[in-house]
């Protein structure tokens, strides 16, 4: 028996067969060119060629994976138009003089780069979409575009690596898990499977080999335990497993739709949290009540030039009309700290988390943050949404920022452009200044959202991006316990509700605490929902 470890991304347990996807190879080959412009023509015809596909595949996706899922295929068909996807490669063919299935390999290698180095996690895992379409861009070059094929029998299925187009083609009933030897945690694969409810493990590096085809094997998605040649003993054991996961599943399921309420009657509401427009498909189906923190700082990152306030616009507008009056929280961008961009031109800092980011950067260049609050605020016409300040210390900073919101609003009032000129405006509490100075702070507010990962770094003195010191974050110490419960004390003398948007909120360990404490919301990732929401019902 052969045992290897990965990590699971999509809970489930599965035995099978194991068997590797069987792919058409595509060669590229780094031709020149002496008819730039027909090569150029080339490549805008097989974008149009691309984008069809892609409007099919949503379509066809919608009744698979839902349509919530199915919105992915429509953002890949936007990154067809987007200038930092096309531009480059129109760049390598005149300048380069090569050929357009070339450029579009060196252009989509460079951008996914760009996204796969972000220190932020949940943007690195974007560079998977821009493989994804730029691979689909070649295949109609070279007419390569042979579908990908798992058999005909039920099978655990392994690859170097999964893209989200071909798991979600997948046939369900032929594939009884996902393996891998890459991949991302929160990428569109990983999202998918767990969507379809394939058990998946990803980051099993090359011990994943295709010599092992063939050979009958086991697996736990949520430990990212993977068995070949399993004992009789060790099959019992995943056998038991997998019983009592689907028991928990069908569990889940009474909770869908229904309120959050503890047998006590007290009334909580649980939001998601999301990184993209991308990601309102995975808080739909989590059966989130409303997002919690819209992270928009994906639209600043992985471009060569800041986001204009009419693309900002679309993404905002598209995120709050998906979740259909649902309230969607945006927090403004949070820059710096552990996410750069290079054309901001920030400082080079000892300490960045300590130094210039988020509200900071904002109060310093207005400009940037009025294109922003225009942007947000034009999205409000068309649903449920509220502003989110990030990194509040003092009561000057959340009234200029205040100001510069209203700022925006008048701008708009003049052009005769529909906006909400209620939008709640609330503010994030992740430093024990603000927490301290609560009470301050309240009556200047319409809500707090209390964010636990970096109240607990400021607080702790210990940074969670350094994994030699993981030992001594706590994340349950009581200086952190009693910072939540002023600011939720704080705010509800002010008559404004509080909430969390850390990791935190997902911790069942503290979901008592936190009800005892009175808190108004927690905000977590999607998937943790509804088995929160069980909890919940059951304390």
């Amino acid at each position: 028996m052969i045992t290897l470890r990965g990590k699971g991304v999509s809970k489930g347990v599965a035995l099978g067969r194991l068997v590797f996807l069987e792919r058409s190879a595509v060669t590229v080959e780094k031709q020149p060119v002496s008819d730039t412009a027909g090569e150029i023509e080339r490549f805008q015809a097989a974008l149009r060629t691309a984008a069809e596909q892609l409007d099919k595949l949503s379509t066809e996706m919608v009744e698979k994976i839902g349509k919530k899922n199915a919105l992915l295929f429509e953002i890949h068909r936007m990154m067809l138009d987007d200038p930092d996807f096309c531009d480059p490669v129109i760049a390598i063919i005149e300048r380069e003089r090569l050929c357009a299935e070339y450029a579009v390999m060196e252009a989509g290698k460079r951008l996914a780069q760009d996204f796969a180095e972000m220190d932020d996690e949940y943007m690195s895992e974007r560079a998977a979409d821009v493989r994804d379409v730029a691979n689909r861009v070649i295949a109609v070059l070279t007419g390569n575009q042979s579908p990908v094929s798992s058999g005909n029998e039920p099978v655990i299925l392994a690859a170097p690596d999964f893209s989200p187009s071909e798991t979600a083609q997948f046939d369900r009933s032929l594939v009884l898990a996902l393996v891998s030897q890459q991949g991302a945690a929160n990428s569109h694969t990983a999202i998918f499977a767990r969507t379809m409810g394939i058990p998946a493990i990803i980051g099993l590096g090359a011990s994943l080999s295709p010599g092992l085809a063939g050979k009958q094997a086991a697996l736990d998605g949520e430990t990212g335990e993977f068995c070949v040649e399993p004992d009789p003993e060790t099959v019992q054991t995943f056998e038991k497993r997998r019983e009592q996961f689907q028991k928990e599943q069908r569990e889940l399921e009474p909770f869908r739709g229904k309120p959050t309420v503890s047998p006590s009657g007290q009334r909580i509401k649980l939001y998601a949290n999301i990184g993209s427009v991308t990601d309102v498909e995975a808080a739909l189906s989590g059966d989130a009540e409303g997002i919690g923190l819209f992270r928009s700082e994906f639209l600043y990152l992985g471009r060569e030039d800041y986001p204009e306030e009419d693309v900002q616009y679309e993404s905002y507008r598209k995120a709050v009309e998906l979740m259909r009056n649902k309230p969607v929280i945006i927090r403004t961008m949070d820059i710096g700290a552990d996410k750069q961009v290079g054309y901001f031109d920030l400082p080079k800092e000892e300490n960045p988390a300590l130094g210039m980011r988020a509200i900071r950067i904002c109060l310093t260049r207005p400009s940037l943050f009025k294109t922003q609050l225009r942007a947000i605020y034009r999205a409000s016409a068309h649903g449920n949404v509220a502003i989110m300040f990030p990194m509040i210390n003092t009561l000057e900073e959340l009234r200029q920022a205040k100001a510069m919101a209203r700022e925006a609003r008048e701008e708009l009032a003049a052009e005769t452009i529909p906006f909400n000129p209620e939008t709640p405006i609330g503010i994030m509490i992740e430093t024990p200044a603000s927490a301290v100075i609560s009470d301050l702070l309240a009556p200047e507010s319409d809500f707090f959202s209390i964010g636990t990962n970096d109240l607990t770094q400021y607080t702790l003195a210990v940074d969670r991006q350094n994994e030699s010191i993981s030992a001594f974050c706590d994340t349950r110490h009581e200086a952190i316990i009693r910072l939540i419960r002023m600011t939720v004390e704080n705010a509800h003398r002010a008559g404004i509700w509080a909430g969390i948007c850390g990791m935190l909120g997902a911790d069942q360990a503290l979901t008592k605490t936190f009800l005892d404490m009175g808190l108004d919301e927690l905000s977590v990732e999607p998937s943790y929902v509804l088995p929160l929401r069980k909890h919940i019902g059951e304390l």
